[in-house]
């Protein structure tokens, strides 16, 4: 996601308007894709505050079963309270969407006829300062989706890593051209007195910028960086790369799946890996025989990304870096339909 997209926010793309209501990103768009059917069962890999389960679940009339994985405990009660018009059609884990496969094995349900991704950060999550994501309002440098995973906050590796890591990161997960100013400076006054709160932390960013390029910038110039930070502190990618890598082996036959991106990395991680499941086999290209017996499992639904109509984003500016893509699975053994 190029975070430029989202003037409104201060860590990257959210799910919510200006004045920072809930609002579900792409939700037409999604439910149509996944094309809901009653006795279905769907998974929800990122519940939010359950805004796309309640969609997929009166597509299908309140006949279909949806399970929901959230990190976040405080936005799985909101969304617990939502659906509850629902009862025993709904069930909710606390857990990361790279552990979908758990997930399921609990609930006791080997495939799903859908799953959907929403990778935005939560107004919920933005707008509360204790939560250490934004830098709009002072609090902890903390970013974490779970405080109460094993994870550690922001503020640990924004003092502890060094130099080349802090410039990885930054570059890498921000896509910050001035990575390794800003490294450089945080590694320089974080020897004077320890980094701890989001406002400290971005005003070391802001002052690392050259003068002239913050004064054309078009967002806070920490934008990028605590977009970094909080896609390293949560292993964002790793858990994406985990969740897309397995996610067909637990799709039945026309199943689709929709992922939702914010970032330009996720979302070139979803479009590669769709490509690679289409593809299947993994031989070099000059091999004339496929030696890796590798089939095709998916198919491409979406050769460009949906995008929001203009009227969604005039509601919403915060989803203006929306990109939806969709794939399907195709027969069990392989092969196109």
């Amino acid at each position: 996601m190029p975070v430029s997209s989202c003037p409104s926010n201060g860590a990257g793309p959210a799910v919510g308007g200006a004045s920072g209501a809930h609002v579900t990103v792409l939700l037409r768009e999604t439910v149509e894709w996944l094309a809901p059917r009653r006795g279905g069962r769907y998974l929800d890999g990122t519940l939010g505050l359950g805004g796309h389960s309640e969609g997929i679940l009166r597509a299908a009339d309140g006949e279909a079963e949806v399970l929901g994985l959230d990190r976040d405990r405080q936005a799985m009660s909101l969304a617990e309270e939502r659906l509850k018009p629902f009862g025993g059609r709904v069930h909710l884990d606390n857990t990361s969407f790279s552990g979908f496969e758990a997930a399921l094995d609990r609930l006791g349900w080997d495939r799903v006829d859908g799953a959907v991704l929403d990778l935005g950060v939560s107004s919920l999550q933005l707008d509360t300062p204790e939560r250490g994501f934004s830098f709009l309002a002072d609090g902890p440098l903390d970013m974490r989706m779970d405080q109460g995973s094993g994870f550690k906050p922001a503020r640990v590796l924004v003092n502890k890593a060094g130099f080349e890591e802090l410039r990885r990161i930054i570059g890498e997960y921000g896509e910050e051209p001035m990575a390794g100013r800003i490294a450089r400076a945080i590694v320089r006054e974080r020897e004077r007195e320890e980094i701890d709160s989001t406002a400290r932390l971005a005003e070391i960013v802001s002052r690392a910028y050259p003068p002239d390029r913050r004064r054309q910038a078009r967002n806070h110039p920490a934008t990028k960086t605590f977009q970094a930070l909080r896609l390293a502190v949560n292993r964002e990618l790793d858990e994406l790369g985990e969740f897309l890598e397995r996610i067909p082996e637990r799709l039945a036959p026309g199943a689709r799946v929709a992922v939702i991106s914010f970032h330009s990395l996720e979302d070139r991680m979803v479009k590669l890996a769709f490509r690679g499941h289409e593809k299947g086999c993994v031989c070099p290209p000059r091999q004339p025989l496929c030696t890796c017996g590798r089939k095709p499992t998916m198919k491409i639904l979406t050769k460009k990304p949906v995008t929001p109509e203009q009227r969604e984003m005039d509601v919403n500016p915060r989803s203006r870096s929306a990109k939806l893509r969709v794939a399907e699975r195709l027969p069990l053994e392989g092969g196109r339909p």
